[in-house]
């Protein structure tokens, strides 16, 4: 380091960090076993809808269908929820008690299906719980990646875009991040972050449970 600066003064850091909230869920082979084949049972009967689905199924809501298993889901989900949200109270922050509402909805893609850029607006936080990551977590080469744009687009890039600023989480600013589905994984991120699900080239089903997190009735 360069002598023009006193012993110890130099410092680097980040502001304005986004979330993004990653668990497993205890003992979930049996519990996605059982979850697949529901869901599964269910795109049979249910025409479904299309929202950011290019393909693929999008269930119209899942709660009064999901049984034992989808409950535990949103459960665990609940309990990560609260765990990563506080108030404002008395100057200082403290843990939130909040009477969420969850919306939730089953996914099912299978080759060449994505889902096209899109936030979830009136909710708080969203996230998926991967039931089945069709192969995906053993070769990237499939696809289905859930990919999350810098909200900040592309504005780190445009003055020189071969520049980056020298900090291991910078390395990428302006760019998408993508993070790799694998069965059992719970994610938690802020509804207002866009998101996308890349192409999947599997020959098994991508299942998967989404969900939101508000005041309000957040949907999808």
């Amino acid at each position: 380091m360069s002598e023009l600066f006193e012993a110890g003064s130099v410092s680097a850091g980040m502001i304005f960090p986004t979330p993004l909230v990653s668990a497993r869920i205890e003992d979930h082979a049996a519990l996605n076993k059982n979850l697949s084949e529901t869901i599964l049972a269910r795109e049979t009967v249910e025409t479904g809808i299309s929202v950011s689905n290019q393909g693929g199924w999008h269930s119209l809501e899942f709660l009064s269908w999901c049984g034992a298993e989808g409950e535990a889901v949103l459960a665990a989900a609940r309990d990560l929820v609260d765990k990563m949200t506080v108030m404002e109270s008395g100057g200082g922050y403290a843990a939130a008690k909040l009477g969420w509402v969850v919306a939730a909805w089953a996914n099912v893609n299978r080759a060449g299906d994505l889902n096209r850029p899109h936030a979830h607006g009136g909710a708080f936080w969203s996230g998926v719980y991967w039931v089945n990551d069709g192969g995906a977590a053993d070769d990237p080469s499939l696809g289905g990646l859930l990919q999350f744009s810098d909200p900040r687009g592309v504005l780190p890039q445009m003055a020189a875009p071969h520049l980056r600023f020298a900090l291991d989480d910078c390395l990428s600013d302006g760019a998408a991040r993508s993070v790799q589905p694998r069965a059992g994984t719970l994610m938690l991120f802020p509804s207002w972050l866009v998101h996308e699900v890349t192409p999947y080239r599997g020959s098994h089903p991508r299942i998967s449970v989404a969900f939101n997190f508000s005041l309000g009735g957040g949907q999808s």
